[in-house]
């Protein structure tokens, strides 16, 4: 085949692709706002309490936590990285240091050395991942498994208690009405929001979850790229994990089981694709506020915790299926 014809043939290629995602972006954000908005309906005839201040607060500040480890895990999909299941043991490692160094190092030092010594889970990941090749879900299931482990036996399983009431006081704060940790996740997810759809980072994040070897060969460095959202990924879980202790005022190992779920159903409902190559941090946080507002009214309406793991578990089916069936139509 000649280059042109090459060329030409990548050009077709490209516009069904594009073709299809924007068949998928139109169909997902409506989907998602009508969703949202029948969740909402649904609540109010649910329950009384749906509506209330201090309901939504709760939502909010719960959504914040999970949305913070969202913006990352958004980077790994987007890069084809599958998903990152080595969040708990992440976020476990952000609670329990950010509170057991208080007392020898300070509660600001304590957090930073936290989500630091989370990122090197991330660093682990991405190595394995990215440069050699080993399955994103086995790589990260396992390096969560020892890094839990590590956390288990650096605190003998128990629970480690906050020492500095400021550092809870500043966690439970708020400025200018909103709570402190809302704000904090507003900041991260602009941050994620801008590095993935205005810098060269999130370009190559997209490319590289797009068509690894077409990146690779226009020098991507995809290696480095792939690698990069599971560190982003164990950062952003460091941070969730440190003000999820300071809130709470306590931490024990298994503090962050679930979290992973909790942020792959979020990302996958709100239309970013498993396969990689198409997604952004704003749709992730709309596939969030649709699951967050559906769990908080399925408690509202005394749905058993079973039930409510059935229904998140369609819900992940019924996204991905619909976003192959989606991108199969549009880019064949």
């Amino acid at each position: 085949m000649t280059d042109a014809a090459v060329e030409i043939s990548g050009v077709k290629r490209n516009d069904r692709f594009t073709r299809g995602n924007r068949l998928v972006d139109v169909l997902s954000k409506a989907g998602l706002a009508f969703a949202i908005l029948a969740v909402m309906l649904y609540g109010s005839f649910v329950s009384p309490a749906f509506f209330t201040s201090g309901n939504l607060l709760n939502v909010l500040t719960s959504m914040s936590i999970v949305g913070i480890v969202v913006v990352g895990m958004t980077f790994v999909l987007v890069a084809g990285g599958l998903a990152d299941l080595s969040v708990p043991a992440t976020i476990a490692c952000g609670a329990i240091l950010s509170l057991g160094l208080q007392p020898m190092i300070g509660p600001l030092p304590a957090f930073v050395l936290a989500v630091g010594l989370a990122g090197l889970i991330g660093l682990l990941n991405g190595v394995l991942v990215g440069y050699v090749g080993i399955n994103p879900i086995i790589a990260t299931l396992g390096i969560g498994t020892i890094g839990l482990g590590i956390v288990q036996a650096a605190v003998g399983g128990v629970i480690v208690y906050g020492s500095n009431p400021a550092s809870a006081e500043f966690a439970k704060g708020r400025l200018f009405g909103i709570p402190v940790v809302v704000l904090i996740f507003l900041v991260i997810a602009l941050l994620g929001h801008f590095v993935l759809s205005r810098s060269f980072w999130g370009r190559w994040t997209l490319a590289t979850g797009g068509n690894y070897s077409a990146a690779e060969a226009s020098a991507v460095p995809v290696q480095a790229v792939k690698a990069g959202a599971f560190v982003i990924t164990a950062l952003a879980s460091g941070i969730s994990g440190g003000l999820l202790g300071l809130t709470l005022q306590s931490a024990r190992p298994l503090i962050g089981a679930g979290y992973e779920f909790s942020a792959i159903t979020a990302v996958v409902v709100g239309g970013v694709s498993i396969i990689g190559g198409f997604g952004s941090v704003p749709r992730a946080i709309a596939g969030l506020v649709f699951v967050q507002l559906l769990t908080n009214v399925m408690v509202l309406d005394g749905v058993r915790t079973p039930i409510q793991g059935f229904v998140l578990g369609i819900l992940i089916v019924g996204a991905v299926g619909m976003d192959a069936a989606l991108r199969k139509r549009g880019v064949a």
